[in-house]
C-alpha cells in the first residue's frame, strides 16, 4: 500500500476543497466484512487529477459526477481521480471491507465471556482508508453525516448524538468541520450510564460483561469528567465544539485512549475487574483530562501536517497532568509523571532513533506514525511546563486563547502557534522553539559548590547541552532536632541557566538539589557531599515530588554507567520501606526490576538482585499488616510475585486464594501469580486450563496465553512461537500476551536457537500482518533478556541487511530480512538500549557504588 507523502498532501490540499461525507456503514453482512456507501462532496480549484485512498476486500462500484470508474484502477490503497475540471464534483464509493483483528480501521471483538460481539473505529493515523473512502489527509477537513445499520439489540455510538430510527437503522448528528481520522463509531450490546453536564448529555459505555465493574467507578469517572470539563472552561475561552461527551471503553484498543471528537475511547483496562491502587485511578483520571483536552488542542484546531503532532499529544500531556492536578482529588499527579512517564521521554532523547519535538522532515505517513512516542509526549510536555515557568502561566493561557480563536475548526503549523504566543507576551518565543522544539538530546546539569568567606558557599552550574533552563535549586539541612536523616527545606532559590554569576546559597547545605520541582527537562547530577546526603536520607525528603527528582537522577546515573546498578538496589532497600508515596514505590521498584535485574545486572549477580527485591518486598509488606496503605500492599505483593526466585510462598497465595493478612487473590493477581509459577517450572497445562475455566474472560484468555508461553518445555515454546510467527489467528492482544510470556531470562539456555529466529520471523510477520502487529512484534516480543554481544550483532545486520552467510549463532542462520517502519524503528530502539546495557555490565568491574557522582567543589 502507498503512504501518502508531504508533498502530495500539499499538492492535493491546494487543489481540493472537501464539503461533506455521507457515510452508510451496514454492519449486518457478516463476521468477515461490512458493506461501506460513501459518497464526498467537493471542489476542485483547477483541472488536474488526483485520488482518493481507500483498501477495500472488494470495490463494487465508484462513480465520478455520475460517470462509472474501472475498480479494476484501484491501485493498491488509491483510486485515481483523472481529468478532474474546476468546479464542484461527487464521488460515490460502494465497497465491502473488512473487520479487524489488529485494533486498526473497524475492529471487531468477540466476548468470550458471554458470545456478545462489539465494532469499533480507530482511524488515526491513516486507517480511515480501512473503514470508508476518503481524501484522507488531516488539513482536508468536511463535515461527516453518518447512518449505521446495525444488528438488533445494538447501540451505535458515534462523534455527535445518534438516533434509532427503527430497524437497526441508526444516524448520527452532523459533525463540524472534523479531519478523516477523527471520525469514529462504537457499536455493539453496550452496557452504558448516562448524564447531563452544563446542557451537554455525557455517556459513559463498556461491554456487557464488565458492567458491574463500570457501574462501581461511574460516579467517580462522571465527577472527573465534569472537573475537568469545568476546569478546562475556566482556562479556554472557546466553549467545547461538539454536542455531546461520550467515553467508550472498548476492547483490544492498542493506545491508551483516542481523542474522537464527541466519542473518546479508551482501552477497557481502565474498568478495572480487579484491585489497583490509587496511583493507578490516578492516571486513569489523567488520560480522561489529556483526552478532553484533544478537543479543543487536535479536535478544534488540528495540525495541518504531521510533523507537528507535538501540537496534539505535547499539549494533551501537559494539560492532562496539569488539569488533574488542578481539579481533581489527585493532586500529585506530577510527581508519577517525573518518576514514570518523564523516564519515557529521556530514554528516547538518548537513543539514535530521537528527534526533535517539531521535527522538520516527516516525510510521509509511515514516518510519522514512528514519532509517537516519548518524545512527542513526554518531552513535549516537559518542554511546555518548562515554557510555562518561563513565559508565566497568563501569558501562556492568553496565547493559547488567541491559536483558537484564530484556527478553530481549522488548522496550524509550529509557526502559527509560535506566532500567537509571541502576540501575548514580550519574551523571544521565537528563539526559545528553536532551542526547545527543534534540538534533539537530554542536557545534564551537574553543580559545583564552592566555599567562600565567612562559612558561605556559591553555586556555579555546569551545563552539557545547549538549552536555556529555569529551575529551582532546593537547599535542604539535616532536621537535628527529628529522627536521624530527616530533611528540611531551608529555601528553594530560582536559577536561570546559563549563568551571568555564581549563585550564592548561603552555608553548605546537606544536599544541594537542582530541578527541585522538576519544572524543566534535563539530568542532573549531585555534588559529592550532596548524594552522601542522597545516600543516608533521600527518605528523609518532605515532599514526593522532590524525591522523585532524586530517584530520576540515581536512574539516570545507573543508565549512564555512573552508579553501579547494586548501589541502585541498596538505595532502594533502605529507602523504600520508608516511602508512603505509591506512585515512587512502583517507580523505583519497575525501574529495578524489569531493567536492573533483568538486565544490567550479570548473569551470576541477578539471584542476588531478585534477594534483594524480594527482601525489600517482604519488608514493605510486612509495613502494611495493619490495612492502612493497601495501595503499597499491592504493589508490594506484585512485585514480591515477579521476583519470586522459588515457588513455595507464592503457590501457597494461590491455593488459599489470599495472601496471609490481604489481600484476597483477585483474577490479576491469581494469572500473576500463574505466570511466575510457569517461568519457574511450577505448573502446568492442566493448572492453566483450570484457571481459565475459573476466569473465561478476555483478560482470563490473554492471561493463559502468557501463562502457556511462559512454560519450560521444548514444545510449549513451539506452539507459542508459531502462534505469534506462523499464524495469523491470534488478535492484537493475544499477540502481545504471548509474547510478554515467551522471553524469560530464567529460561535463556531454553529460548537462546528462538533469539536467531527472531530476527527471521519478526520482519516477516510485520510485512503480512501491518503496522499494529509490527509494533507488537518489536515492542513486546524482542528478546530484550539476551544482553550479548551476539544478540546485538544479529540485530544490527537484521537493520543495515549484510550479508546473512556471516551471522551465526549455533545452528540458525539469519535469513535477508527487511523490517516494516513499525518494526524497524523498535529494532533500532532495543538495540540501543541493549547495548547500552552491556556498557553497564562491562563497567561494574572495579564500581565502588558512587560511581562517578565525583564532587564538583568543596
Amino acid at each position: 500500500m502507498s503512504v501518502l507523502t508531504r508533498d502530495e498532501a500539499q499538492t492535493r490540499a491546494q487543489l481540493l476543497d472537501v464539503h461533506r461525507y455521507e457515510i452508510a456503514l451496514d454492519l449486518t453482512t457478516g463476521d468477515d466484512t461490512f458493506d461501506s456507501h460513501t459518497v464526498i462532496a467537493f471542489t476542485a480549484r483547477a483541472d488536474a487529477d488526483t485520488f482518493v485512498e481507500l483498501k477495500p476486500a472488494q470495490l463494487n462500484t465508484a462513480t465520478l459526477d455520475g460517470r462509472p470508474l474501472d475498480p479494476e484502477t484501484l491501485d493498491g490503497n488509491r483510486l485515481p481521480l483523472k481529468g478532474l475540471t474546476a468546479g464542484e464534483h461527487e464521488l460515490r464509493i460502494d465497497a465491502a471491507m473488512r473487520y479487524s483483528r489488529t485494533g486498526e480501521g473497524m475492529h471487531r471483538f468477540t466476548d468470550p465471556s458471554d458470545g456478545e460481539t462489539y465494532v469499533y473505529t480507530q482511524l488515526f493515523l491513516d486507517d480511515v482508508q480501512r473503514v470508508f473512502a476518503a481524501f484522507d489527509q488531516p488539513d482536508l477537513k468536511a463535515v461527516f453525516d453518518l447512518t449505521v445499520t446495525a444488528p438488533d439489540g445494538w447501540t451505535v455510538l458515534a462523534n455527535g448524538v445518534t438516533e434509532h430510527l427503527g430497524d437497526g437503522r441508526w444516524r448520527a448528528a452532523t459533525t463540524p468541520l472534523i479531519s478523516t481520522y477523527l471520525v469514529a463509531v462504537a457499536a455493539g450490546p453496550w452496557h452504558s450510564a448516562r448524564t447531563e453536564h452544563r446542557g451537554l448529555p455525557f455517556g459513559i459505555h463498556c461491554r456487557r460483561s464488565l458492567a458491574p465493574y463500570l457501574d462501581a467507578d461511574t460516579e467517580e469517572l462522571f465527577e472527573i469528567t465534569r472537573q475537568c470539563f469545568d476546569r478546562f472552561h475556566e482556562k479556554f475561552e472557546e466553549p467545547y465544539p461538539f454536542d455531546s461527551y461520550d467515553q467508550a471503553f472498548v476492547p483490544e484498543f492498542n493506545a491508551g485512549a483516542m481523542e474522537n471528537p464527541g466519542l473518546v475511547t479508551f482501552r477497557d483496562e481502565f474498568v478495572y475487574r480487579s484491585a489497583v491502587t490509587d496511583t493507578e485511578r490516578q492516571t486513569r483520571a489523567m488520560v480522561i483530562a489529556h483526552e478532553m483536552a484533544h478537543m479543543w488542542f487536535g479536535d478544534l484546531v488540528t495540525l495541518r501536517w504531521w510533523d507537528d503532532i507535538w501540537l496534539n499529544e505535547s499539549f494533551a500531556e501537559y494539560m492532562g497532568y496539569q488539569i488533574c492536578s488542578e481539579a481533581t482529588r489527585f493532586t500529585d499527579t506530577w510527581t508519577d509523571f517525573g518518576v514514570a512517564r518523564k523516564s519515557w521521554g529521556y530514554d528516547a532523547d538518548q537513543r539514535p532513533t530521537t528527534h526533535p519535538v517539531a521535527p522538520e522532515n516527516v516525510d510521509d505517513t509511515a514516518s510519522a506514525l514512528l514519532n509517537f512516542d516519548g518524545i512527542s509526549y513526554a518531552k513535549g510536555a516537559s518542554a511546555l511546563r518548562q515554557l510555562v515557568a518561563w513565559l508565566g502561566e497568563k501569558d501562556f493561557l492568553a496565547g493559547i486563547n488567541t491559536h483558537f480563536a484564530r484556527h478553530k475548526f481549522g488548522n496550524a503549523a509550529l509557526a502559527d502557534f509560535i506566532d500567537s504566543l509571541a502576540s501575548a507576551t514580550e519574551r523571544d518565543v521565537h528563539a526559545w522553539a528553536d532551542a526547545w522544539l527543534r534540538t534533539t538530546g537530554v542536557d545534564t546539569l551537574t553543580p559545583t559548590v564552592t566555599a567562600g568567606e565567612n562559612g558561605t558557599c556559591a553555586l556555579t552550574v555546569d551545563r552539557a547541552g545547549s538549552r536555556p533552563h529555569r529551575v529551582a535549586v532546593g537547599l535542604y539541612d539535616q532536621d537535628l532536632g527529628a529522627d536521624e536523616g530527616r530533611l528540611t527545606l531551608r529555601e528553594r532559590l530560582d536559577l536561570d541557566i546559563p549563568q551571568n554569576a555564581p549563585l550564592p546559597v548561603g552555608k553548605r547545605p546537606a544536599l544541594l538539589l537542582l530541578n527541585d520541582g522538576d519544572l524543566t527537562y534535563a539530568k542532573v547530577r549531585f555534588d559529592a557531599a550532596s548524594f552522601d546526603t542522597v545516600r543516608t536520607s533521600l527518605a528523609g525528603l518532605p515532599d514526593p515530588l522532590t524525591r522523585a527528582v532524586v530517584w530520576n537522577a540515581l536512574r539516570d546515573a545507573v543508565r549512564d554507567g555512573e552508579l553501579a546498578p547494586l548501589a541502585y538496589l541498596e538505595a532502594a532497600r533502605a529507602h523504600l520501606p520508608h516511602e508512603r508515596d505509591l506512585a515512587v514505590v512502583q517507580g523505583v521498584l519497575a525501574f529495578a526490576g524489569a531493567h536492573i535485574a533483568d538486565r544490567y545486572l550479570t548473569p551470576a549477580q541477578r539471584p542476588g538482585g531478585l534477594a534483594l527485591l524480594a527482601a525489600l518486598c517482604r519488608d514493605l509488606i510486612r509495613r502494611t499488616e495493619d490495612g492502612d496503605n493497601p495501595g503499597l500492599r499491592l504493589i508490594a505483593v506484585r512485585h514480591f510475585i515477579d521476583v519470586a526466585a522459588h515457588p513455595d510462598t507464592i503457590a501457597a497465595w494461590l491455593a488459599d486464594g489470599t495472601v496471609p493478612g490481604g489481600p484476597e487473590l483477585d483474577p490479576d493477581l491469581r494469572w500473576r501469580v500463574l505466570a511466575r509459577l510457569a517461568v519457574l517450572g511450577a505448573t502446568d497445562e492442566d493448572a492453566i486450563a483450570a484457571e481459565l475455566d475459573r476466569d473465561p474472560s478476555a483478560t482470563g484468555q490473554e492471561g493463559a496465553a502468557r501463562c502457556r508461553a511462559a512454560l519450560p518445555g521444548e514444545e510449549s515454546k513451539a506452539r507459542a512461537w508459531d502462534a505469534m510467527f506462523a499464524s495469523d489467528d491470534l488478535s492484537n492482544y493475544l499477540f502481545t500476551a504471548t509474547a510478554q510470556g515467551f522471553w524469560q531470562p530464567e529460561q535463556a539456555d531454553l529460548v537462546r536457537p528462538y533469539v536467531a529466529r527472531y530476527f527471521q520471523d519478526a520482519p516477516a510477520v510485520a510485512a503480512r500482518r501491518g503496522p499494529a502487529i509490527a509494533d507488537a512484534a518489536g515492542r513486546h516480543a524482542f528478546p530484550a533478556h539476551a544482553v550479548d554481544p551476539d544478540t546485538l550483532r544479529l540485530g544490527e545486520t537484521c537493520l543495515t541487511d549484510a550479508d546473512p552467510d556471516t551471522l551465526r549463532l549455533g545452528e540458525t542462520c539469519l535469513t535477508d530480512a527487511d523490517p516494516a517502519p513499525a518494526l524497524r524503528r523498535r529494532l533500532a530502539d532495543h538495540l540501543d538500549d541493549l547495548a547500552r546495557a552491556l556498557r553497564v555490565r562491562e563497567g561494574q568491574e572495579g564500581q565502588e557504588g558512587q560511581g562517578g557522582q565525583d564532587g564538583q567543589g568543596d
